[in-house]
């Protein structure tokens, strides 16, 4: 037995299995996707479970598993889960990401250990137990596995959601994935906030560098630094001041690009600068645009601004104490005297997509007790972390697929 690796005799036949498919190098920029679609059709088999495969682009496959329910006509309860991961700079990390090592605690490192291939086998344990114990369950429940979650989702689920075989899977409300979290609370996320990705293009007067020259790019430029570095300021104090705010609370603002000028004797004839924002639902979109447009034209003449990506979706799923699903999914979670965290998640994840069309979606992912180490080196998930979220999947799923048939659904 080499250290740290606990003897295979011992080992939960889901942790070897959540090892396994780690192992699948499904990374960026050239994930083996093949690799994930042989693994989920051999699950499919084990389980009994038909498969259907939709190639939303090419050489970009949609797998979805379906386990009947005792009343098809009912909308369906979808378990969704990404295949990607991240790149990895190995020499960042104490052992290979992709070997899925155990070390003497239970710790096993892997990209995607938290993000979100840790869901994945957890949905499927957790629906292969409910099976094993003869379960039947009212509700049909789809396990939805996608590609390219981690590169904005536009050939996996972004196009997905506009297919006639995703209409065709009638879903009621999803499950797709959330964040650890370092305390003993579980995070559930019930929206997300938006990607403004923005471009400042700030034209002026060129001329020679020795010469003070009136209306230049550059005084422009900074007149919108400041303006963008200001207002981020003011929301960083907002978040650190105020004990009931989170990140997905308040507006990020990142300045992440900046480009302009020739040579070091010439005053340029124009300089563009570029923010990464990402705006709580909260936030009124059209007055936060005419913020942008006021801080352009305070900066001088002729700059302009354009969206290399502005999502204006603001649906958040509702987590009202008379929600059908709400109450199924806080009970389930009441009876296991597990203490839920609701966020916005301040990132982006599928779920976006999902709710666009107008299904409620929740992120969650049962990490607790563990530092939020998604996209970072050394990513890891302890074994029994893991397998407790098996166990928690397990009520949830039950208990959303029993979730009351509602009015306009008889």
């Amino acid at each position: 037995i080499t250290r740290g690796q606990s003897s295979p005799e011992v080992e939960d036949p889901s942790v070897s299995l959540f090892r396994e498919y780690l192992r699948l190098r499904t990374v960026h920029p050239d994930p083996d996707y093949d690799a994930a679609l042989r693994f989920l059709d051999r699950i499919a088999e084990e389980l009994g479970l038909p498969m259907k495969k939709i190639e939303v682009c090419p050489g970009r496959v949609v797998s979805i598993m379906t386990w009947q329910g005792t009343d098809p006509t009912l909308k369906s309860i979808l378990l969704n889960s990404h295949t990607d991961v991240v790149p990895v700079y190995q020499e960042h990390w104490k052992y290979d990401a992709f070997s899925a090592f155990k070390d003497a605690e239970g710790n096993i490192y892997a990209r995607g250990s938290q993000d979100m291939k840790c869901v994945t086998i957890q949905y499927i344990q957790a629906v292969r137990r409910l099976k094993a114990e003869g379960r039947k369950l009212m509700r049909t429940v789809h396990l939805m596995f996608v590609p390219d979650e981690e590169v904005g989702g536009h050939k996996g689920m972004e196009t997905f959601v506009k297919h006639p075989e995703f209409q065709k899977l009638n879903i009621g409300f999803a499950l797709d994935e959330g964040l650890a979290n370092p305390g003993e609370a579980f995070t559930v996320f019930y929206g997300e906030r938006n990607p403004w990705w923005i471009t400042i293009h700030c034209p002026g007067s060129p001329g020679h560098g020795s010469r003070f020259v009136e209306n230049t790019a550059a005084e422009k430029l900074r007149q919108v630094i400041n303006s963008f570095l200001d207002f981020r300021e003011k929301e960083k104090h907002r978040l650190n001041t105020s004990e009931c705010f989170t990140l997905g609370d308040v507006t990020t603002v990142n300045m992440t690009m900046v480009k302009g000028g020739v040579a070091y004797n010439v005053i340029p004839a124009e300089m563009d600068v570029s923010f990464d924002l990402r705006i709580p639902p909260t936030v009124n979109l059209q007055e936060f645009e005419r913020q942008i447009k006021d801080w352009c034209k305070e900066a001088g003449e002729d700059v302009t601004y354009e969206f290399a990506q502005k999502h204006m979706n603001q649906n958040v799923t509702s987590t009202e104490e008379n929600d059908p699903w709400w109450i199924a999914f806080s009970s389930a979670c009441k009876a296991m005297n597990l203490t839920l965290e609701k966020e916005i998640f301040p990132a982006a994840t599928d779920s976006r997509f999902i709710r666009a069309v107008g299904i409620p979606a929740i992120g969650f992912s049962p990490m607790n007790r563990t530092p939020i180490l998604l996209h970072d080196h050394n990513e890891y998930l302890n074994e029994q972390v893991f397998l407790k979220g098996i166990s928690v999947f397990e009520r949830l799923i039950s208990a959303l697929a029993s979730v009351p048939a509602s009015p306009d659904e008889a």
